[in-house]
């Protein structure tokens, strides 16, 4: 897909390249995925606040009597207990034990939910969704449709609250409201985000996104507001440990294995869920963990993980130099009983051997 003629724009796809983002192909998706450095963008989102355009997501309506039961039974946590203006993260499990896709859903209201879900799997989801739509729920793809802004860090609410009557600081994690945002009516004000730094993500209509984009950062001037790439999401996300589809989770991998077991309910019948169950009862043979690097380097995914005597054990699925911890550090499968935290391994860098251990997450807790 290095064509650039083959990758979709998102809406401010000419704002980011006049700031000088350094853009390339994601998802497969034109993205911006840095402005100034990695380092510089990571400690704008930890220590005050700065913008991400992530609007390569993908955003699902599904509406009637039956949307709450269909949502029920293709995902794995529990979105009975959801009510109006909450949010929950949660997986779709396919036949196999392994993993179609993450995604939070939100209740806008009874029988009306939106779905976010990765950018790569957008087709994918859609058709896994509507094969199972066996009761007529009304679903609309608004993908290509919405905007979303994920304006992150400790003082995005103050650096926001100009821009809206809703009382952004009184939002609590994984909560949301729709409400006037930069003069547009109906925005969702989301307080979800995959930094850990707090912050809020805001759905807009892809017609009103260029003046919200620029009412963003003339509110947060005062804080020196920023627009961060995908760069430093990536290393921000490693800090506090969180999945990316594609690296740390995927179609072979089971919620189980990947430490999902607190989005896997079986208080209902989901795709798979009676083999998961099972799973859950025997126990997993691997685990999704995560490492720190005691030696200096570098650890990517795909690297090998050993034991001190050096048996082969599992492998990375991601990893970066954590710019707030000043090491190494990684996600990755071990087998078990080497899971454990404080667990000494060694990682193959190519033709380096370093040592590890087994970490408790999140990496970075502020």
């Amino acid at each position: 897909m290095s064509d650039q003629q083959t990758l979709k724009k998102i809406a401010l796809n000419d704002v980011h390249e006049s700031l000088g983002a350094k853009m390339v192909p994601f998802a497969g998706y034109n993205m911006p995925v840095r402005y100034s450095s990695d380092l510089e963008e990571h400690k704008t989102v930890r220590n005050g606040v700065g913008v991400f355009d992530v609007s390569h997501m993908g955003e699902f309506f599904l509406k009637g009597p039956k949307a709450l039961d269909l949502i029920q039974r293709v995902s794995s946590n529990d979105a009975s207990k959801l009510f109006d203006g909450k949010a929950q993260y949660s997986c779709l499990p396919n036949e196999d034990g392994g993993i179609v896709d993450d995604l939070i859903i939100y209740k806008i209201k009874d029988e009306e939910y939106m779905l976010v879900v990765n950018a790569s799997n957008i087709e994918k989801d859609w058709n896994w969704i509507a094969d199972r739509n066996t009761e007529g729920v009304e679903m609309s793809n608004a993908s290509d449709e919405i905007s979303l802004f994920a304006v992150q860090g400790p003082k995005a609410a103050e650096a926001m609250q100009s821009l809206t009557e809703v009382n952004l600081s009184d939002m609590t994690f994984y909560t949301f409201e729709k409400g006037k945002f930069a003069g547009v009516d109906n925005v969702i004000i989301s307080a979800t985000g995959y930094t850990g730094a707090g912050g809020f993500e805001l759905y807009v209509p892809n017609k009103d996104a260029e003046e919200v984009w620029k009412k963003i950062f003339e509110a947060g001037v005062d804080y020196d507001i920023k627009p961060i790439g995908l760069g430093a999401r990536d290393t921000l996300r490693l800090e506090m440990g969180y999945c990316l589809y594609g690296n740390d989770i995927d179609d072979t991998t089971s919620p189980l294995e990947a430490g999902l077991g607190w989005v896997t309910k079986f208080t209902k019948e989901f795709t798979n869920s009676e083999n998961l169950a099972k799973q859950k009862e025997e126990g997993v043979t691997r685990r999704l963990v995560g490492i720190e690097l005691i030696d200096r380097g570098v650890p990517r995914g795909g690297y090998k993980v050993t034991t001190l005597e050096g048996e082969e054990i599992g492998h990375l699925t991601s990893g970066t130099m954590s710019p707030m911890l000043g090491k190494g550090v990684a996600l990755g499968y071990i087998n078990r009983p080497q899971t454990k935290s404080g667990t000494e391994v060694i990682i193959e860098v190519r033709n380096r051997k370093l040592k590890a251990v087994v970490s408790k997450l999140p990496f970075y807790k502020g």
